[in-house]
């Protein structure tokens, strides 16, 4: 294990000595940067364009001190587990390996969001034009010159006008938008608008302002589920940290001299340890699986 540990320091060194002089700091975060770019999914790059487009994405710097904070905690909580230098070297690369995919759930998180908010304001504009209006196409042009909404929504909604002139029916339209954004306040005001174009209706005030009351009460629901989960998911990361420090605890009661020999001398000792140490870490990792997936929109 040290023979492969010196063998990747010196496979840095070669390729930082190739460089042509550029700092640490430039090296490996351009380093990263060739990787992401060429194995990450379209999805995720797309996504992440996203996120930086919002200023919402991590700085490089950012990235950096995230890498030293897993690192340090990662190295601390392990060598008090086995107090092996390289183990916890060990287990600070497998650490650091992770971040790019917490990266990734964590956009996925911001872009999920942003796009919530804007159905909520397609949705929102799209019924207050009708009401003007009173026609499903013209109120979608209306909203598509508006300016309010971003990609990728405001494509998709050139593709629904485009769709409905070319038909003369809303009815594919409405199955495509449908189909790209499955929230229940987009069926539902979709569903009424296709009752109106084709049954017709004489008086459609009272059905759009009890939707527009219906929308305001989601949203609220759901940034009030927003703060909760974000409160609880910092409560979880203690409760998660304080799980891997429960191994003080137990070398608090049989002493640290104690708990060093019993984990140098009893291989199977260190193979629970391991267990332990891999099952809170996938607990964790769950957790923020959950948290950044589940965002809870409807």
């Amino acid at each position: 294990m040290e023979f492969l540990i010196i063998l990747a320091i010196v496979f840095f060194i070669f390729f930082y000595r190739q460089s042509n002089g550029e700092s640490v700091y430039k090296f490996v975060t351009d380093g990263v940067g060739n990787v992401y770019e060429k194995y990450a999914p379209y999805s995720f790059k797309m996504i992440r364009e996203k996120c930086k487009e919002m200023g919402l994405e991590y700085t490089p710097k950012q990235y950096v001190l995230q890498v030293v904070i897993f690192s340090v905690l990662a190295f601390v909580i392990t060598y008090l587990y086995f107090y092996n230098v390289v183990i916890s070297v060990v287990y600070v690369i497998i650490t650091i390996s992770f971040i790019p995919y917490l990266a990734y759930l964590r956009c996925k998180r911001v872009y999920s969001e942003f796009l919530f908010e804007q159905v909520q304001v397609y949705v929102t504009n799209t019924i207050m034009e009708f009401a003007v209006a009173q026609s499903f196409v013209k109120a979608l042009e209306g909203v598509y010159n508006s300016g309010v909404i971003e990609d990728p929504v405001k494509t998709d909604i050139k593709v629904m006008i485009d769709l409905a002139y070319h038909n003369g029916d809303v009815g594919e339209s409405i199955d495509y938008m449908n189909s790209k954004y499955d929230y229940y306040m987009v069926r539902n005001m979709h569903q009424l608008f296709l009752q109106v174009t084709r049954e017709g209706a004489r008086d459609t005030s009272k059905a759009l302002d009890n939707m527009l009351l219906d929308v305001d009460e989601l949203v609220e629901g759901v940034y009030r589920d927003r703060i909760d989960r974000a409160q609880f998911h910092k409560q979880f990361i203690q409760y998660g940290l304080l799980l891997y420090l429960m191994i003080m605890l137990v070398q608090l009661l049989i002493t640290k001299e104690k708990y060093v020999a019993l984990v140098s001398g009893n291989i199977l000792v260190r193979i629970c340890l391991h267990i332990i140490v891999l099952l809170n870490s996938y607990f964790l990792l769950s957790g923020e699986k959950y948290y950044n997936e589940n965002v809870g929109a409807e």
